[in-house]
């Protein structure tokens, strides 16, 4: 026989081995060469060459005194084993420069053999192989992408559980991370530095270069706060499903489950647990191949990594590197665990996202709002919903701390707590898409946290009530993109703010309008309201911006003084409580006059920021918005919101809060400038509808939600000429104003058609 037929009579061989042996699952061994022989009809000898050709490529283990057996993509070849491990070691510890080629020969042993050594750190993730015109060559693959700070704003999307919350980066990169609570240290703070101060990243391999970058493509699973990002590259597709479990399970959690789509995808991992906001390296304890605790001795309690496949640590890191292929899944889980020495039992992690996705589906049923846009309206709630910490009933004004109002600039707040005035919106937007519970249960929250200061209730607490909310830097973080100071509790705790008094209490009035059951309670809140407010209602405050200067009288704060008057006497006059009625009716007079008197430029034909000030602040269109101060028609009315309009608003269809200084110290004690406050566009769409120029409300509120990230997300502020989201990310102002908009949206176009079937029933 010629060299050449004997030659194709071997890849024939080996072309008929293959497809039995990949017939035959992993862990059974290969019946003798002589029966495969017959199976592929070739002889015995040939068929002993394939075999040995095979064990030569990885596929299987030709071992002398072992059965023949199949290995699995990611199984190191027996013969192989110090020789790979070394390898994986030197690539996990970092001696090998991520990109960095490594050699196809090696003393002793042939270009083959070292590509099957290679074969397991390419099913694993470790290795990328590309094909050239000189052979393959193999790359260390990157871990995580190059870049070493957080990405734009709107490239995060939220996950939560109702009691802590995390930020998923479209690149598969978990940000930021409280787990326990809103509040609670951050044990991923990339988001306001580097990859030095915690991530998490779970996503396919590519080399350094980029060339060969897998494509993400993000979304929410229907209704829910469960993310996924399918991954797109050239060997198959793969989806990353994020989620927090919420319902009171044992230990606080992040799931990721990774899923094979088509094909096969290597994928890999990397956890670094920084706590303390990044300042901490925790020590790590394997307690077996698929668990590592990780301690956090200051916190009483350990975090415990686990996955369905090999764990290793180097450094304070946690590493894992697979294949996942199609039907295949493979778990990763960060969980915590209060003083325990073993990670906490669990359900099977699809058990886990089922009644996780269940949690929101039902949520979500209850969502009363029946206009066209009732998906958009739908994730906004869904929004509120994930700010909510459930145990306490407390909504939190949005789960970051520090993102800029400006990038470079120190204008950087924590907003990780209890605002009653974000609050108050809240159950306002919630109330009127049919979720009355959370408003009561953030009701009972509030009675609870402003017991505690019975002298005068402040402005905004922690989850659970408490008041220990002393501001301070980090100064190891350098913040986002550079805009430090990297802050943590806030100053404005203890600041005197008026307007929370009758913003609470309209909020309050509204609710229990909707819930009579319950109105003798709430009644009796918004009486102890209006009482703390009356001896304070005249003295200068800091306003609803919570500025940093010194107190005015802002008007807005006074409209509001009279909203908290107004709204006690109501519930007074419908007996639901007693109280001081004449008293307060005097009082609430007197309040309006002095604002029609102080508060309101007659030649310009508009309320403005402060009595005696020229300058206009967006938040007069919340005042004109308080039902009763003054009717739709009034020329005030009317001439404030066109002057907001016009003195506020740009060219980007967006309106500014107020005008701001430079570099000159402005009105809210503070230097910089700042984005376009995204609540005062949404008030505006209101405010227009109000004054029955709803179409005009209706392009200012597609214009709102022309900002949204790619999964409906808005932050606090936008700047309109670098395309770009500002301020603490995903934020419940900006979201509650656009449920509120299209409320009031809807509303009008119903009343409108209504007006328009009776008048041509009339006719």
């Amino acid at each position: 026989m010629s060299a050449r037929a004997d030659q194709r009579g071997l890849v024939d061989a080996c072309a008929a081995l293959r497809d039995v042996v990949d017939n035959v699952p992993y862990d059974q061994a290969l019946p003798p060469a002589e029966t495969l022989a017959v199976r592929i009809g070739q002889s015995a000898w040939l068929t002993r060459r394939a075999l040995r050709e095979l064990d030569a490529d990885g596929e299987i283990a030709l071992m002398p005194q072992e059965p023949t057996r199949r290995l699995r993509p990611s199984e190191t070849h027996p013969a192989d084993t110090r020789f790979t491990r070394e390898i994986r070691n030197a690539i996990l510890s970092g001696h090998c420069q991520i990109g960095m080629s490594l050699p196809v020969r090696r003393r002793g042993l042939n270009e083959r053999r070292i590509a099957r050594m290679y074969r397991p750190l390419l099913a694993e993730g470790l290795l990328v192989r590309q094909d050239g015109p000189d052979g393959p060559r193999f790359h260390v693959a990157v871990p995580v992408p190059d870049e070493d700070g957080p990405g734009p704003i709107e490239d995060y999307a939220l996950i939560g559980d109702q009691r802590g919350s995390a930020l998923v980066r479209r690149t598969g990169s978990i940000d930021w991370l409280c787990l326990r609570r809103f509040d609670s240290d951050a044990l991923f703070a990339r988001l306001l530095g580097t990859a030095d101060h915690g991530f998490w990243q779970l996503a396919p391999v590519h080399l350094a270069d980029a060339s060969t970058a897998p494509v993400p493509v993000r979304r929410y699973v229907g209704a829910s706060m469960v993310h996924e990002i399918e991954w797109v590259t050239k060997t198959g597709v793969a989806r990353v499903t994020d989620f927090m479990v919420p319902g009171g399970v044992e230990a606080p959690q992040v799931v990721r489950i990774v899923t094979g789509v088509q094909g096969e995808v290597a994928m890999r991992t990397l956890l670094r647990a920084r706590p303390e906001y990044g300042l901490v390296v925790p020590r790590l304890d394997r307690t077996d191949g698929w668990h590592v605790a990780i301690n956090l001795p200051e916190a009483g309690g350990r975090l415990w990594s686990q996955a369905s496949v090999p764990l290793q640590t180097h450094d304070g890191d946690i590493y894992a590197a697979f294949t996942i292929t199609e039907g295949e899944t493979v778990t990763l889980g960060l969980a915590w665990r209060e003083g325990s020495d073993a990670p906490a039992s669990q359900p099977a992690p699809n058990a886990l996202l089922k009644c996780t996705l269940d949690h929101w589906r039902e949520w979500a049923t209850r969502c009363t709002y029946p206009g066209a846009d009732r998906a958009d309206v739908l994730r906004s709630l869904l929004v509120l919903s994930a700010l909510t910490h459930a145990p306490t009933g407390a909504i939190v004004a949005a789960p970051t701390t520090s993102l800029p109002e400006a990038i470079g600039g120190d204008r950087t707040w924590d907003y990780r707590y209890g605002w009653l005035r974000d609050g108050a919106f809240s159950i306002t937007a919630l109330t009127r898409c049919g979720y009355l519970d959370e408003a009561l249960a953030w009701k009972d929250w509030m009675i609870r946290s402003c017991a505690d200061t019975p002298e005068r209730r402040r402005i905004m607490y922690r989850v659970d009530g408490a008041t220990d909310l002393h501001e301070q830097t980090l100064p190891h973080l350098p913040g986002y993109e550079n805009s430090a100071p990297a802050r943590i509790g806030n100053g404005a705790a203890d600041q005197l703010q008026l307007d929370v008094y009758g913003e609470v209490a309209d909020a309050l009035f509204e609710a229990a309008l909707d819930a009579p059951g319950a109105a003798p309670g709430i009644a009796a809140v918004i009486v102890d309201l209006a009482t703390e407010l009356e001896p304070l209602w005249h003295e200068p405050d800091m306003g609803i911006w919570e500025i940093r200067g010194s107190r005015r009288q802002f008007t807005h704060s006074k409209v509001m003084a009279w909203v908290a008057l107004d709204r006690a006497i109501k519930v007074i006059e419908r007996g639901w409580a007693t109280g001081p009625l004449e008293r307060w009716r005097a009082l609430r007079e007197t309040i309006h006059t002095e604002v029609c008197e102080r508060g309101y430029d007659h030649a310009r034909k508009t309320f403005t920021q402060s009595y005696g000030s020229r300058e206009l602040d967006a938040s007069l269109l919340h005042a004109m918005l308080a039902e009763g101060f003054l009717p739709a028609d009034d020329k005030r009315v009317i001439g404030t919101i066109e002057a907001v309009q016009r003195e506020l608003g740009t060219d980007s269809g967006l309106l500014l809060r107020y005008r701001t200084a430079g570099d000159n110290v402005g009105v809210d004690g503070l230097v910089g400038d700042e984005g376009h406050f995204l609540i005062c566009t949404g008030w505006l769409a209101m405010c227009l509808v109000l004054i029955g120029r709803v179409e005009e409300a209706q392009a200012v509120l597609a214009r709102l939600r022309s900002l949204r990230n790619d999964v409906g997300l808005l932050s606090e502020e936008y700047d309109p000429q670098s395309g770009r989201q500002l301020g603490n990310f995903p934020q419940a102002f900006s979201h509650l104003a656009e449920i509120c908009a299209a409320v009031a949206i809807r509303s009008a176009s119903v009343d409108d058609e209504h007006a328009a079937v009776a008048a041509g029933t009339a006719s």
